[in-house]
């Protein structure tokens, strides 16, 4: 009996089927990819770091560190706002950004008169100086500058102004190796942060942007005179709503 053949006629062998390759990509085409991923990773970086600090107290910042690290240990105590005694809050703003409520973020006033009188007096704002103490560097340099500029909208759409001010008067140095309101508050009249005077509140508010060449317990007549001037300033803006934004009290 013939064997009959395992292959069955009319059916064909099937052949892999090629897959196309892609054609490579050209080096502009890699380039600009690169740039957009590069650019989304530092939005994304940056909106994580801002949302980050809007909810969690800074452990540290660059300069704290540094001068740690140079001194061997700094004195610094965080409080929250409702630990703080409101003319504190109040009396730095008043002498560092009276406008802290209105704008948001940059004094584009402030740095109008700043370039007319050629550079001559400042222009940073409290959310600046703020943006410059947790997240950058201190220094002139226009790059950081620039940096500080782009970072402090990002930061005031983010946290509230209260937190800001908050932020401010925990990592502001007040002496060297001094750091926050509170160790402040002990290291130059003994009290805690809650019990500040207005005199007290104007007299440290009165030392920036300065804290290593001037002294609040031990204030030279220019420290009076700006202090008397900071506590009417304190009380203006109270009384005309301007620290309404930060000040639950400043309307009582």
């Amino acid at each position: 009996m013939a064997r009959q053949s395992s292959k069955q006629p009319g059916r064909r062998k099937s052949r892999p089927r090629k897959t196309e390759t892609p054609p490579a990509r050209s080096l502009p085409q890699r380039l600009r990819r690169w740039a957009v991923r590069s650019v989304l990773l530092g939005v994304a970086f940056v909106a994580l770091i801002v949302v980050v600090f809007a909810l969690v107290n800074p452990p540290t910042t660059p300069y704290i560190f540094a001068e740690s690290r140079r001194l061997g240990g700094v004195e610094r105590d965080w409080r929250d706002m409702e630990e703080i005694a409101p003319v504190m809050a109040r009396s730095v703003v008043a002498a560092e950004d009276a406008n802290f409520c209105l704008h948001w973020g940059l004094d584009l006033a402030a740095i109008r008169a700043a370039m007319e009188s050629g550079g001559s007096r400042g222009a940073s704002t409290i959310s600046q100086q703020v943006v410059k103490n947790v997240y950058l560097w201190h220094g002139r340099s226009w790059f950081r500058k620039t940096l500080e500029a782009m970072l402090t909208p990002v930061v005031e759409a983010v946290w509230s102004k209260e937190r800001i001010i908050e932020v401010y008067l925990n990592v502001a140095e007040f002496d060297e190796g001094v750091f926050g309101v509170q160790a402040a508050a002990r290291h130059y009249f003994g009290v805690d942060a809650d019990a500040l005077s207005p005199t007290q509140a104007a007299r440290l508010a009165a030392i920036l942007p300065d804290p290593k060449g001037r002294s609040a317990s031990n204030p030279s007549s220019f420290v009076r005179s700006r202090a008397a001037a900071i506590m009417d300033g304190a009380e203006t803006i109270r009384v005309d709503g301007r620290a309404d934004c930060f000040d639950r009290q400043s309307g009582d």
